[in-house]
């Protein structure tokens, strides 16, 4: 039987700075893919084999040097970028906000998107729309594997947690501190990028390498505007960034969706990874986090996942199970009484790989997600 050969990857061109290096007049590049580059007549010093060009700007004179295998994917006139190179940053998705006038906001580039998605419809039907979609979000995966490639997957660690969590409540302080602890230890924290204990989630990766009482300052701060739904909610975000830089690269993923586009997107993440299609999103946050989830009181939605991630680490779908770590012991064993179900099924042997911990104490969710990143 033959032996199968592994199929070698397209080396992926992101920039000018990435590209210009590789223009030697002569040579053939082969086995590239460019993405959302502009070319000019340096290129045409070059031949091309087996490239792709996706959503790049090409001279009439290059195309006749591109040879056997190349695929050109263009753009469409649309208001959203088809072939984001990288991922969102609070700067690039809200270009055009100005914090000192919240009546940016309507014209910024994500409400932009968020409009045009409203009136194509949440779940559109329109060939063009759906197609664009898709190639949107698989770009936006693709940059999001590239960040995480540079983590061991039990370094990273997603908190879930409501959108409904206020800037007043004492949970959103203590999610902020839990996640700022474990920043400073090498952990990639994640959220589903929006509101409530996800943004807490944020500021406290943006605070890492800062004290506490910085934190508690800039909390206090952001309180005027409790709820995302109150004026200033946003702009008091963008101001705490301003007064508060980050001190090193420290670095936070958001994983929002236009699907709850009215929910707007935290400016704390310094990596937001949007995507239109909200199934994509849900799965993949639970797949990201390999280092383990914290959850923390939320809706309906937060039963989903924990089922979701429970079957995850039952069947090791990743090639492991991950801790489960629930903070708040009342909430999760009164109000939303999930934990004491999961370990019944768990110590029945119904639910295997479960590694299941309940706590009010945050140094203990700390030292749980902890033990578990650094037995690898």
């Amino acid at each position: 039987m033959k032996p199968q050969t592994m199929k070698r990857a397209y080396i992926e061109i992101e920039s000018r700075e990435e590209l210009l290096p590789l223009l030697v007049e002569g040579i053939t590049l082969r086995h590239y893919a460019f993405q959302a580059i502009r070319f000019d007549e340096r290129a045409c010093a070059c031949r091309y084999e087996d490239c792709l060009f996706i959503g790049c700007r090409i001279p009439d004179a290059m195309r006749e040097r591109l040879g056997e295998g190349c695929y050109e994917f263009p753009v469409m006139p649309l208001p959203f970028e088809l072939f984001p190179p990288k991922l969102y940053s609070a700067d690039t998705l809200y270009a055009g906000y100005d914090p000192t006038d919240e009546r940016t906001f309507e014209t910024c580039y994500d409400t932009r998107v968020y409009r045009h998605y409203i009136a194509e419809g949440k779940s559109a039907t329109c060939i063009r729309e759906t197609l664009a979609r898709f190639l949107h979000d698989h770009s936006i995966s693709d940059a999001l594997h590239d960040l995480l490639g540079e983590y061991d997957p039990r370094r990273v660690v997603a908190i879930m947690g409501g959108h409904a969590l206020l800037r007043t409540d004492a949970g959103y302080a203590q999610i902020a501190r839990i996640s700022k602890h474990l920043t400073e230890a090498g952990l990639l924290m994640l959220s589903g990028g929006g509101p409530g204990a996800m943004e807490a989630t944020h500021l406290g990766a943006w605070f890492a390498g800062r004290s506490d009482e910085e934190l508690h300052a800039a909390i206090e701060e952001l309180s005027a505007a409790p709820s995302f739904r109150d004026a200033g909610w946003l702009s008091s975000a963008f101001r705490v960034r301003r007064r508060y830089p980050q001190l090193k690269a420290y670095r936070s993923v958001g994983i929002p969706t236009w699907f709850y586009g009215h929910e707007p997107a935290t400016p704390f993440a310094t990596h937001i990874a949007k995507y239109f299609e909200n199934s994509i999103r849900e799965d993949g946050l639970l797949a990201l986090a390999k280092g383990g989830v914290i959850y923390t009181p939320g809706s309906a939605g937060k039963m989903q996942e924990i089922f979701q991630d429970g079957a995850q680490n039952h069947y090791e779908t990743f090639g492991f199970a991950s801790p489960m770590v629930f903070l708040g012991e009342e909430y999760w064993t009164q109000t939303m009484p999930v934990y004491p179900m999961l370990r019944v099924l768990s110590d029945a042997g119904r639910y295997r790989n479960l590694l299941l911990s309940l706590t009010d104490d945050e140094r203990q969710v700390e030292r749980k997600i902890l033990d578990f990143a650094n037995k690898g």
